[in-house]
C-alpha cells in the first residue's frame, strides 16, 4: 500500500515527566528484557564507538559498527529460536545438524535502521524482510507527531518479528511500527532489537507491546531524555550520524 495509506499511523507525543527506574524495578517488568551490554564483549566496544564524539564523525565507521551491532545482535537472537535435528549429506557422508526452524521477517524502522538491518540480514540471510517509515514532525520545540507514512512488508502471521531501530527514545516510533505491521497479521513472536534504549522507552514498550510473545533485546540502557526527547547520554541522531544531516 502506498503512502497515503498510512497516514492514520500518527501520534502527538507531548514530552513525560522522566522517570528512573532502578534495577531491581526493571527485572520486575513482565517482557523478556535482554540487555547485552551487561556483560563484557567486544559489543561494547562498537556502542562505545557509536558514542565517541571523535569516532562517530566518520560516517562509514559508524554505519559499519551499526552494522556490526546488527550481526551480534542477530546471531543472540538465533539463540531463542525453536531448532530440530536434520540428516545433512556431505560429500563423504550424513551428519545430524541441529538448524532453526523459524520463518523470520527482519522489519526496519527507516533511516537510521538501515545498516542495523543489514548486519542482521547478513547472518539471518534467508528471512524476509520489512521496512516501515518513521519521523518526528516538530509542533513546536517540545512537542511532536510521529508519522509512518510507508510500509512495505511480507505477511507476518505465524512468523517471528524481527523489528530493529538503533535507538529507543520515547518508545513511540517501536509501537506505531507494530501496529503498521499488524495490518500484515499477528507475528507468533516478536524482538524488539536496539541498540540503546532510554528506560523511560523500555517501560512504554511493556505497557505498549503484548508481553506474551515480546522480547526487547538492547546493547544499552541510558538513563533518561532531554527535552526534545533524545536520549542521555545516548549519542545523538543515529540517522544524521550515518547519512549526513537532513532539511
Amino acid at each position: 500500500m502506498g503512502i497515503q495509506g498510512y497516514l492514520f499511523f500518527r501520534k502527538k507525543i507531548i514530552l513525560p515527566n522522566l522517570i528512573v527506574l532502578n534495577s531491581r524495578q526493571i527485572n520486575t517488568i513482565h517482557m523478556k528484557i535482554i540487555n547485552l551490554g551487561e556483560n563484557n564483549s567486544i559489543l561494547n566496544r562498537f556502542v562505545a564507538e557509536l558514542r565517541d564524539v571523535n569516532i562517530q564523525k566518520d560516517s562509514l565507521r559508524f554505519r559499519r559498527n551499526i552494522e556490526r551491532i546488527g550481526e551480534i545482535m542477530a546471531y543472540e537472537i538465533s539463540k531463542d529460536f525453536s531448532y530440530s535435528t536434520k540428516e545433512i549429506q556431505s560429500p563423504l557422508g550424513f551428519a545430524p545438524m541441529s538448524t532453526p526452524d523459524e520463518n523470520v521477517v527482519i522489519s526496519t524502522i527507516l533511516r537510521a535502521g538501515l545498516p542495523y538491518h543489514q548486519g542482521f540480514l547478513s547472518y539471518l540471510d534467508n528471512a524476509e524482510n520489512a521496512f516501515v517509515s518513521a519521523y518526528r514532525k516538530y509542533k513546536d520545540r517540545l512537542n511532536f507527531d510521529i508519522h509512518i507514512e510507508y510500509i512495505a512488508s511480507p505477511r507476518i502471521s505465524d512468523k517471528t518479528l524481527i523489528i530493529t531501530d538503533p535507538m529507543l527514545a520515547t518508545g513511540s516510533s517501536m509501537e506505531l511500527a507494530y501496529e503498521a505491521l499488524r495490518t500484515k497479521g499477528h507475528p507468533a513472536h516478536i524482538h524488539v532489537a536496539s541498540i540503546i534504549a532510554s528506560k523511560q522507552a523500555i517501560e512504554y514498550l511493556e505497557r505498549k507491546m503484548p508481553d506474551d510473545i515480546t522480547t526487547i533485546w538492547v546493547a544499552a540502557i541510558d538513563e533518561g531524555l532531554d527535552e526534545h526527547s533524545y536520549i542521555v547520554p545516548g549519542l545523538g541522531d543515529a540517522g544524521d550520524l550515518a547519512y549526513g544531516e537532513k532539511e
